[in-house]
């Protein structure tokens, strides 16, 4: 009987230099999207996704990473008494979502790392990783149940494939692979960033993977890549000449909110998709424009 998937890795260990000076004090995971941090978007997709364990990987200067999730009894509490109920309940869910554990990063920079680190806690189980600074708006299925669902008919990994624009194929590793059912490819290889011309498809590896537990082996086994780093498409590719590999093409709207681009485009997205914020936002950006 296969193990079904309880457990989620986010790494959370970068230092968000593209943000700087915003991220000198404070993660780029916890700049708002409207009223929440955008790894709690992260989070709340996992938790739809039947997630139960949420193993972040931090460093030095993501407390308030850890903070966020924590209990914190005394705002609650302060928040009832100032007859806020409803807020108090939204701040004291935040760390009911999911049991929340919080390493610390050991080892080489690079992608591949935070993952190896989790090692000890994952197990002999398949699990997921998910990025702490990007997410997909998913109304009908959150994106990681759509690949939990196909990594439990074939059980083998499964990554995240989204298609894109010419400019995408300049940013994104994209997938060679072969359809084997609606929307669910069999991964071939992922150049690296090859440029319209030499794509292989329009299909993006983007966040958001499921892992069988052989992914750590292959990443103790994967020399340190690009700029002396551990790189988790390394691994993917040791990985891949071992045994079968998926990916799943999302049905979603994809926000890579670590660049500044992405980050904006998030917050007038969902400020318009706020019922409170909608029209008067609306009304806003018709006399800016």
């Amino acid at each position: 009987m296969s193990k079904k998937i309880r457990k989620l890795v986010i790494p959370v260990a970068g230092l968000g230099t593209r943000f700087l000076p915003a991220t000198k004090a404070q993660p780029k995971e916890m700049l708002p999207i409207v009223d929440k941090p955008i790894i709690q978007y992260v989070v709340e997709d996992a938790v739809k996704s039947g997630i139960t364990d949420i193993i972040m990987v931090t460093g030095p200067s993501k407390r308030a990473v850890e903070d966020h999730f924590s209990p914190n009894y005394e705002l609650v509490n302060l928040l009832k008494k100032q007859g806020k109920e409803e807020m108090a309940e939204e701040v004291k869910k935040i760390a009911d979502m999911a049991n929340f554990i919080f390493i610390r990063q050991k080892g080489p920079y690079g992608n591949g790392t935070p993952v190896l680190c989790a090692k000890g806690i994952v197990g002999d189980e398949p699990f997921a990783v998910m990025w702490g600074d990007e997410f997909f708006y998913t109304p009908k299925k959150p994106q990681l149940k759509q690949l939990m669902e196909v990594y439990e008919k074939y059980q083998d990994p499964v990554l995240t494939a989204y298609e894109v624009d010419e400019k995408g194929t300049e940013k994104h590793g994209i997938i060679d692979a072969l359809e084997v059912e609606d929307s669910v490819f069999q991964v071939k290889n992922i150049v690296e960033k090859p440029g319209a011309k030499k794509a292989p498809s329009r299909l993006a590896s983007l966040g958001g993977f499921v892992f069988t537990p052989d992914i750590f082996e292959a990443l103790e086994n994967t020399e340190l890549g690009k700029d002396g780093e551990l790189w988790l498409v390394d691994a993917i590719f040791k990985l891949l000449k071992e045994r079968p590999i998926y990916a799943k093409k999302i049905e979603g709207v994809y926000y890579d909110t670590g660049s500044k681009l992405g980050y904006l485009k998030a917050n007038v997205d969902f400020a318009m998709r706020d019922k409170k914020l909608a029209d008067d936002f609306r009304n806003y950006l018709r006399g800016v424009i």
